[in-house]
Protein backbone atom coordinates (compact mmCIF):
# COMPACT_ATOMS: atom_id res chain seq x y z
CA UNK A 1 0.00 0.00 0.00
CA UNK A 2 1.69 3.82 -0.66
CA UNK A 3 2.00 6.07 1.78
CA UNK A 4 -0.43 8.82 2.14
CA UNK A 5 -0.38 11.74 3.86
CA UNK A 6 -3.40 14.22 4.93
CA UNK A 7 -2.98 17.53 6.00
CA UNK A 8 -5.42 19.63 9.06
CA UNK A 9 -4.62 22.78 9.64
CA UNK A 10 -5.97 26.49 11.38
CA UNK A 11 -4.39 29.78 11.36
CA UNK A 12 -2.00 28.80 14.45
CA UNK A 13 -1.01 25.16 13.55
CA UNK A 14 -0.70 23.35 10.37
CA UNK A 15 -0.37 18.96 11.23
CA UNK A 16 0.80 16.68 8.29
CA UNK A 17 -0.15 12.93 8.99
CA UNK A 18 0.69 9.33 7.30
CA UNK A 19 -1.57 6.73 7.29
CA UNK A 20 1.07 4.27 7.82
CA UNK A 21 1.32 3.96 11.82
CA UNK A 22 -1.09 7.20 11.75
CA UNK A 23 2.00 8.85 11.88
CA UNK A 24 2.76 12.71 12.79
CA UNK A 25 4.82 13.69 9.92
CA UNK A 26 4.96 17.42 11.09
CA UNK A 27 3.59 19.84 13.88
CA UNK A 28 4.09 23.22 12.13
CA UNK A 29 3.86 26.61 13.82
CA UNK A 30 2.96 28.83 11.61
CA UNK A 31 3.87 32.10 13.43
CA UNK A 32 7.33 31.13 13.71
CA UNK A 33 8.13 28.96 10.95
CA UNK A 34 8.97 25.89 12.22
CA UNK A 35 8.50 22.21 12.56
CA UNK A 36 8.17 20.90 15.89
CA UNK A 37 9.43 17.16 15.64
CA UNK A 38 11.20 14.95 13.62
CA UNK A 39 10.70 13.00 10.62
CA UNK A 40 12.59 10.35 8.43
CA UNK A 41 12.80 12.76 5.56
CA UNK A 42 11.10 10.86 2.54
CA UNK A 43 7.52 9.64 3.74
CA UNK A 44 8.51 6.51 1.39
CA UNK A 45 10.49 5.69 4.34
CA UNK A 46 7.31 4.79 6.87
CA UNK A 47 6.95 1.68 4.73
CA UNK A 48 9.90 0.06 6.51
CA UNK A 49 11.12 -0.42 10.17
CA UNK A 50 12.48 2.91 11.89
CA UNK A 51 12.17 3.99 15.56
CA UNK A 52 8.44 4.56 15.62
CA UNK A 53 9.36 8.36 14.36
CA UNK A 54 6.10 9.88 15.39
CA UNK A 55 3.88 6.65 15.05
CA UNK A 56 1.13 5.24 16.95
CA UNK A 57 2.41 2.71 19.14
CA UNK A 58 0.45 -0.58 20.09
CA UNK A 59 -0.64 -2.72 20.57
CA UNK A 60 1.26 -2.42 23.69
CA UNK A 61 3.18 0.78 23.68
CA UNK A 62 6.63 -0.02 26.22
CA UNK A 63 8.04 -3.20 27.34
CA UNK A 64 6.84 -6.47 27.92
CA UNK A 65 9.15 -8.48 30.33
CA UNK A 66 9.92 -12.06 29.38
CA UNK A 67 7.50 -11.58 26.22
CA UNK A 68 4.20 -13.08 28.06
CA UNK A 69 1.33 -12.71 30.27
CA UNK A 70 -1.82 -14.54 32.09
CA UNK A 71 -5.14 -13.46 31.64
CA UNK A 72 -7.27 -15.90 34.16
CA UNK A 73 -4.44 -18.38 34.12
CA UNK A 74 -3.89 -18.42 30.73
CA UNK A 75 -0.42 -18.07 29.40
CA UNK A 76 -0.06 -15.66 26.17
CA UNK A 77 3.53 -15.70 24.48
CA UNK A 78 4.45 -12.24 22.58
CA UNK A 79 6.11 -11.57 19.69
CA UNK A 80 9.79 -10.80 20.83
CA UNK A 81 11.83 -7.72 19.20
CA UNK A 82 13.98 -6.78 22.40
CA UNK A 83 16.08 -9.51 23.71
CA UNK A 84 13.53 -11.58 25.46
CA UNK A 85 11.25 -8.25 25.91
CA UNK A 86 8.48 -7.11 24.05
CA UNK A 87 8.91 -3.41 22.85
CA UNK A 88 5.89 -1.53 21.36
CA UNK A 89 3.67 -4.32 20.51
CA UNK A 90 6.34 -6.98 18.80
CA UNK A 91 7.89 -6.53 15.80
CA UNK A 92 5.00 -5.78 13.50
CA UNK A 93 4.05 -3.29 15.79
CA UNK A 94 1.09 -0.75 15.16
CA UNK A 95 4.14 1.78 13.87
CA UNK A 96 4.61 -0.26 10.80
CA UNK A 97 0.58 -1.14 9.74
CA UNK A 98 -1.42 0.94 7.12
CA UNK A 99 -4.21 2.81 8.96
CA UNK A 100 -7.29 3.51 7.20
CA UNK A 101 -8.32 6.88 7.05
CA UNK A 102 -11.82 6.98 7.92
CA UNK A 103 -12.79 10.60 7.68
CA UNK A 104 -11.24 14.10 7.19
CA UNK A 105 -12.28 17.65 7.62
CA UNK A 106 -10.56 21.25 7.55
CA UNK A 107 -9.24 20.08 10.86
CA UNK A 108 -10.05 16.74 11.86
CA UNK A 109 -8.59 13.38 10.58
CA UNK A 110 -9.92 9.72 11.96
CA UNK A 111 -7.95 6.47 11.11
CA UNK A 112 -9.16 3.26 11.84
CA UNK A 113 -6.83 -0.07 12.25
CA UNK A 114 -7.80 -3.63 12.58
CA UNK A 115 -5.87 -6.12 14.57
CA UNK A 116 -6.69 -10.07 14.25
CA UNK A 117 -6.58 -12.36 17.28
CA UNK A 118 -3.24 -13.43 18.02
CA UNK A 119 -1.52 -10.66 16.29
CA UNK A 120 2.40 -10.51 18.22
CA UNK A 121 0.59 -13.06 20.01
CA UNK A 122 -1.97 -10.85 22.02
CA UNK A 123 -5.41 -12.21 22.11
CA UNK A 124 -8.72 -10.84 20.38
CA UNK A 125 -9.96 -8.84 17.38
CA UNK A 126 -8.87 -6.02 17.90
CA UNK A 127 -10.45 -2.54 16.39
CA UNK A 128 -8.24 0.65 17.19
CA UNK A 129 -9.27 4.37 15.70
CA UNK A 130 -6.90 7.45 16.35
CA UNK A 131 -8.00 10.57 15.43
CA UNK A 132 -5.97 13.83 15.83
CA UNK A 133 -8.12 17.48 15.49
CA UNK A 134 -7.02 21.29 16.00
CA UNK A 135 -8.75 23.44 18.14
CA UNK A 136 -7.04 26.83 18.76
CA UNK A 137 -3.74 26.19 19.54
CA UNK A 138 -4.36 22.60 20.92
CA UNK A 139 -3.45 19.36 18.79
CA UNK A 140 -5.71 16.69 20.11
CA UNK A 141 -4.96 12.96 20.10
CA UNK A 142 -7.94 10.41 21.20
CA UNK A 143 -7.33 6.53 20.94
CA UNK A 144 -10.88 5.00 20.81
CA UNK A 145 -10.54 0.96 21.35
CA UNK A 146 -12.82 -2.41 21.35
CA UNK A 147 -11.81 -6.08 21.34
CA UNK A 148 -13.62 -9.27 21.53
CA UNK A 149 -12.02 -10.84 23.56
CA UNK A 150 -10.24 -9.19 26.70
CA UNK A 151 -6.75 -8.47 26.22
CA UNK A 152 -4.32 -5.63 27.40
CA UNK A 153 -3.75 -2.39 25.38
CA UNK A 154 -1.78 0.67 25.72
CA UNK A 155 -1.55 3.06 22.83
CA UNK A 156 1.06 6.71 22.75
CA UNK A 157 2.16 8.46 19.89
CA UNK A 158 5.98 8.36 19.86
CA UNK A 159 6.71 11.98 18.89
CA UNK A 160 10.22 13.31 19.04
CA UNK A 161 9.99 16.86 20.13
CA UNK A 162 12.83 19.46 18.91
CA UNK A 163 11.82 23.18 19.12
CA UNK A 164 14.63 24.24 17.61
CA UNK A 165 14.79 25.85 13.76
CA UNK A 166 17.80 23.50 13.31
CA UNK A 167 16.75 20.21 14.04
CA UNK A 168 20.63 19.17 14.24
CA UNK A 169 20.98 21.61 17.91
CA UNK A 170 19.81 18.68 19.49
CA UNK A 171 17.87 19.13 22.31
CA UNK A 172 20.31 20.22 25.05
CA UNK A 173 18.75 23.87 25.03
CA UNK A 174 15.38 22.91 25.74
CA UNK A 175 13.90 22.85 29.13
CA UNK A 176 11.42 20.89 30.63
CA UNK A 177 8.80 20.62 33.31
CA UNK A 178 6.86 17.64 34.64
CA UNK A 179 3.97 16.90 37.08
CA UNK A 180 5.39 14.15 38.75
CA UNK A 181 6.36 13.41 42.18
CA UNK A 182 7.25 9.75 41.44
CA UNK A 183 8.82 7.63 38.66
CA UNK A 184 9.07 3.86 37.89
CA UNK A 185 12.42 2.22 38.72
CA UNK A 186 14.00 -0.11 36.47
CA UNK A 187 16.34 -3.09 35.65
CA UNK A 188 19.01 -4.04 33.21
CA UNK A 189 16.63 -4.67 30.85
CA UNK A 190 14.43 -0.92 31.32
CA UNK A 191 11.70 -3.33 32.82
CA UNK A 192 9.77 -1.40 36.01
CA UNK A 193 10.00 -3.55 38.81
CA UNK A 194 7.30 -2.19 40.64
CA UNK A 195 8.87 -0.13 42.65
CA UNK A 196 8.03 3.41 43.02
CA UNK A 197 10.44 6.37 43.84
CA UNK A 198 10.54 9.63 45.04
CA UNK A 199 12.19 12.17 42.24
CA UNK A 200 12.87 14.48 45.07
CA UNK A 201 16.88 15.11 45.32
CA UNK A 202 17.30 13.35 42.37
CA UNK A 203 18.53 13.82 38.59
CA UNK A 204 14.28 12.81 37.81
CA UNK A 205 13.16 15.85 39.41
CA UNK A 206 11.41 17.64 36.67
CA UNK A 207 8.80 19.36 39.22
CA UNK A 208 10.08 22.81 38.31
CA UNK A 209 11.77 23.63 34.99
CA UNK A 210 15.07 21.81 34.20
CA UNK A 211 17.34 22.17 31.53
CA UNK A 212 17.32 18.99 29.43
CA UNK A 213 21.31 19.63 28.49
CA UNK A 214 22.69 19.77 32.20
CA UNK A 215 20.66 16.84 33.26
CA UNK A 216 22.03 14.61 30.44
CA UNK A 217 25.75 15.70 31.50
CA UNK A 218 24.55 13.81 34.71
CA UNK A 219 24.34 10.29 32.62
CA UNK A 220 26.99 11.23 30.07
CA UNK A 221 29.78 11.63 32.77
CA UNK A 222 28.92 7.97 34.25
CA UNK A 223 30.68 4.76 32.72
CA UNK A 224 27.35 3.85 31.49
CA UNK A 225 25.76 1.76 28.78
CA UNK A 226 24.55 4.09 25.77
CA UNK A 227 21.14 2.86 26.61
CA UNK A 228 21.50 4.30 30.03
CA UNK A 229 22.79 7.39 29.37
CA UNK A 230 19.60 9.48 29.19
CA UNK A 231 15.90 9.40 30.19
CA UNK A 232 13.71 5.90 29.50
CA UNK A 233 11.87 6.39 32.48
CA UNK A 234 8.41 6.55 33.31
CA UNK A 235 6.65 9.11 35.24
CA UNK A 236 3.76 9.21 37.49
CA UNK A 237 1.73 12.10 36.92
CA UNK A 238 -0.05 13.72 39.69
CA UNK A 239 -3.69 13.32 39.29
CA UNK A 240 -5.22 17.01 39.01
CA UNK A 241 -8.39 18.42 37.39
CA UNK A 242 -6.60 20.12 34.35
CA UNK A 243 -4.97 16.70 33.58
CA UNK A 244 -1.61 18.44 32.97
CA UNK A 245 1.28 15.86 32.23
CA UNK A 246 4.23 18.74 31.53
CA UNK A 247 5.79 21.47 29.86
CA UNK A 248 8.47 21.36 26.99
CA UNK A 249 9.68 24.92 25.94
CA UNK A 250 12.74 26.20 24.00
CA UNK A 251 13.69 29.96 25.01
CA UNK A 252 15.93 30.57 21.68
CA UNK A 253 12.50 29.62 20.04
CA UNK A 254 10.28 31.03 22.30
CA UNK A 255 8.13 28.02 22.22
CA UNK A 256 6.49 26.11 24.83
CA UNK A 257 4.30 22.72 24.62
CA UNK A 258 2.13 22.05 27.37
CA UNK A 259 0.41 18.18 27.66
CA UNK A 260 -2.87 17.65 28.91
CA UNK A 261 -3.82 13.83 29.33
CA UNK A 262 -6.26 11.39 31.32
CA UNK A 263 -3.59 8.27 30.86
CA UNK A 264 -1.91 8.12 34.51
CA UNK A 265 2.12 8.20 32.78
CA UNK A 266 4.17 9.55 30.99
CA UNK A 267 7.62 8.14 29.64
CA UNK A 268 10.32 10.67 28.96
CA UNK A 269 12.51 9.19 26.09
CA UNK A 270 15.89 11.22 25.43
CA UNK A 271 16.81 9.28 22.04
CA UNK A 272 19.98 8.85 23.42
CA UNK A 273 19.45 5.47 21.12
CA UNK A 274 18.42 7.39 18.38
CA UNK A 275 19.59 6.42 14.76
CA UNK A 276 18.52 6.44 11.65
CA UNK A 277 20.17 6.02 8.34
CA UNK A 278 22.27 9.52 7.97
CA UNK A 279 19.27 11.49 8.67
CA UNK A 280 18.73 10.86 12.55
CA UNK A 281 20.87 11.20 15.03
CA UNK A 282 21.42 10.22 19.30
CA UNK A 283 19.67 13.28 21.38
CA UNK A 284 17.83 14.85 18.58
CA UNK A 285 14.53 14.61 19.97
CA UNK A 286 12.81 13.98 23.50
CA UNK A 287 9.66 12.06 23.43
CA UNK A 288 7.09 12.75 25.69
CA UNK A 289 4.81 9.58 25.83
CA UNK A 290 1.32 9.84 27.42
CA UNK A 291 0.38 6.24 28.39
CA UNK A 292 -0.07 3.03 31.06
CA UNK A 293 2.70 2.00 32.59
CA UNK A 294 5.21 -0.73 30.98
CA UNK A 295 5.19 -4.11 31.84
CA UNK A 296 1.23 -3.73 33.31
CA UNK A 297 0.35 -6.99 32.54
CA UNK A 298 3.25 -8.70 34.71
CA UNK A 299 2.56 -5.87 37.87
CA UNK A 300 -0.63 -6.25 39.98
CA UNK A 301 0.10 -2.81 41.55
CA UNK A 302 0.16 -0.66 38.28
CA UNK A 303 -3.62 0.83 37.35
CA UNK A 304 -5.04 -2.23 34.99
CA UNK A 305 -4.26 -2.20 30.86
CA UNK A 306 -6.84 -4.93 30.79
CA UNK A 307 -9.41 -4.17 28.88
CA UNK A 308 -13.35 -6.29 28.82
CA UNK A 309 -14.85 -7.61 25.75
CA UNK A 310 -17.08 -5.51 23.88
CA UNK A 311 -16.24 -2.34 25.39
CA UNK A 312 -15.38 0.94 24.21
CA UNK A 313 -12.37 2.22 26.11
CA UNK A 314 -11.01 6.14 25.05
CA UNK A 315 -7.78 8.17 26.34
CA UNK A 316 -7.10 11.35 24.77
CA UNK A 317 -3.71 13.49 24.87
CA UNK A 318 -4.04 17.48 24.62
CA UNK A 319 -0.88 18.93 23.70
CA UNK A 320 -0.83 22.92 23.50
CA UNK A 321 1.41 24.79 21.80
CA UNK A 322 2.20 28.81 22.20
Amino acid sequence: MKVKSSIIQNKFIRVQTLNYGASLFEIYHKKKKINLILNLGSKENYRYKHPSVGSTCGRYAGRISNSKFKITNKKFILSSNEGKNTLHGGKDGFSYYPWKKLNQTKDKIIYQLHSRDNDQGFPGNLTVSCTYQIRNKYLIIKYEYKSDKSTHVNLTNHSYWNLEKNKKKMIYNHDLKLNSHKYLQINKYLIPTGVFKKVKNSIYDFLSFENIGKKLNYFKKKKLNAKFKGFDTTFVIKKNSRNFVGSLKNNKSNIEVNFFSNLPGVQLYSAQNLKYKKKLFPYQGICLETQYFPDTPNKKNFPSTLIKPNKKYTCFTKIKIT
